[in-house]
């Protein structure tokens, strides 16, 4: 239903899945893997996979913690988008990538939960954009000494609000990894 014209495409995210961004984070290996099957069956649809890869002060472009977890595997032809900020389209070319493939829809995995996933939704769906969340496919830090609410409540609420989010001809929605449709009509 996206507002962006000709684009009737979907195209998987792949967030920040970063070695120091997810170290520690809850589930961090059953999110791994459901990414890791959302790839394998967007790969098998001929869907775009598109990689993002935050920088900042505190994760460090070409350490160790900035590399990507190694469960997970960029073909060459799969787009990486630098980032410095928490939407993966600000100041990127993300959104140039996505209109060369007429992507309308983007199904979103990563991490981290209250930081980039949160940004990077919210930039879709004012951008014209359906943004579909996997909600067994992103994780977050616990960041509870700083006042937040325990990692597993963040990762909840955040599922719960995405799934009844939208705006004049865009959706939002929750899905888990075994109800992702990369077809627009299925919007699962």
């Amino acid at each position: 239903m996206t507002t962006l014209p000709d684009r009737p495409n979907t195209a998987l995210l792949v967030i920040d899945v970063q070695q120091g961004v997810v170290e520690g984070s809850p589930r961090r290996d059953e999110v791994i893997e459901n990414i890791n099957t959302l790839i394998g069956k967007a790969r098998a649809e001929d869907v775009p996979v598109l990689w993002v890869q935050h920088s900042d002060d505190g994760l460090v472009l070409g350490s160790p913690e900035w590399e990507y977890v190694a469960e997970l595997t960029r073909l060459d032809d799969e787009p990486l988008v630098h980032k410095k900020w928490g939407d993966s389209f600000e100041d990127t070319e993300l959104e140039s990538l996505l209109a060369e493939r007429g992507v309308g829809r983007i199904v979103v995995t990563g991490a981290q939960t209250d930081m980039c996933i949160r940004s990077t939704l919210h930039g879709a769906l004012v951008r014209g954009y359906d943004a579909t969340l996997v909600g067994d496919a992103h994780t977050t830090e616990d960041l509870t000494k700083y006042g937040a609410p325990s990692p597993e409540q963040v990762i909840a609420h955040t599922n719960l609000y995405w799934g009844f989010q939208n705006a004049p001809g865009r959706s939002g929605g929750t899905v888990s990894t075994a109800e992702v449709s990369f077809t627009a009509a299925d919007a699962g």
